[in-house]
């Protein structure tokens, strides 16, 4: 009898005959990923008259078993802009993988140049990039891959400060599609949140009428609901406030507060509760 370690698992070839390893053979297309298999939900984000507040929960998903409580999807940039990620986590880690890249890019090139010969003061340094900026970099990267027939199966907020100073917040999504909205959700979040998020800041116009609190009260208000209806998300979540004087301010182990489940006693048609 063999006992060599490579015919560990495999049919006796005495009794089933030969092992075939055709089946090895790499003479099929090349194939892409068509089905996420780990994935994250909803990130939701809103604009306010200084700045920008986005949240994720930090669930990542195994097909319905909620299998990792600990992912973090807002991803931090350059302390200018928060990239908040919902879909497959492992095109996530491609994309944070791609944003250290560019950041230490950006660090490097914006780095202030040696004093001349001729004047004793430095020159000064060239800016990061800001979040409308960035925006456009990952919209084309999104777009490239889906030319490629080969998309991340993501769908991008970028969240901070333009050129200008004035709050930023746009989407991209696997296709290269691109909008901006004084609110914008992704996932569940796009049919639960943003219909209570709308009603606090319907328009461009109103997100001057919006202060700080409102929207942080809002996006956590948010947050809970999806927690309620949301069978993927988790009451464990990440929430990040972009101003241009604090810059980036990041929490990425916040829990829900005042949950309520008396709601559940009005829900007619499940379980016993069928008049």
């Amino acid at each position: 009898m063999n006992h060599l370690p490579q015919a560990w698992g495999r049919p006796r070839d005495d009794i089933y005959g030969a092992y075939d390893g055709s089946y090895l053979q790499q003479n099929g297309p090349n194939t892409h990923t068509q089905s996420p298999v780990v994935t994250g939900t909803s990130v939701i984000a809103a604009k306010f008259k200084d700045g920008v507040v986005i949240a994720a929960d930090n669930l990542a998903s195994y097909g319905s078993l909620a299998r990792f409580s600990d992912v973090h999807r807002l991803l931090p940039f350059a302390k200018t802009s928060i990239v908040g990620i919902g879909g497959d986590v492992s095109d996530l880690q491609y994309i944070s993988r791609l944003l250290t890249s560019l950041d230490i890019r950006e660090s490097y090139s914006s780095a202030p140049s040696p004093p001349s010969s001729d004047d004793s003061s430095q020159n000064p340094s060239s800016p990061h990039l800001n979040a409308k900026n960035l925006h456009t970099y990952l919209s084309k990267v999104m777009y490239k891959r889906r030319s490629d027939f080969n998309p991340l199966w993501n769908q991008l907020l970028v969240a901070g400060m333009d050129g200008d100073g004035a709050p930023f917040l746009a989407s991209a999504d696997l296709l290269g599609t691109t909008f901006s909205a004084p609110t914008l959700a992704t996932g569940f979040g796009s049919h639960l949140a943003q219909p209570i998020l709308r009603r606090v800041i319907p328009e461009e116009k109103d997100v001057q009428n919006t202060d700080r609190e409102t929207a942080v009260a809002a996006i956590k208000e948010c947050m809970k609901i999806l927690f309620y209806r949301d069978a993927r998300s988790i009451d464990n979540y990440s929430i990040a406030v972009i101003t241009k004087e604090g810059g980036v301010e990041l929490k990425e182990n916040e829990k829900l507060e005042g949950q309520s489940w008396a709601f559940a006693e009005d829900i007619r048609g499940y379980g016993t509760q069928t008049n």
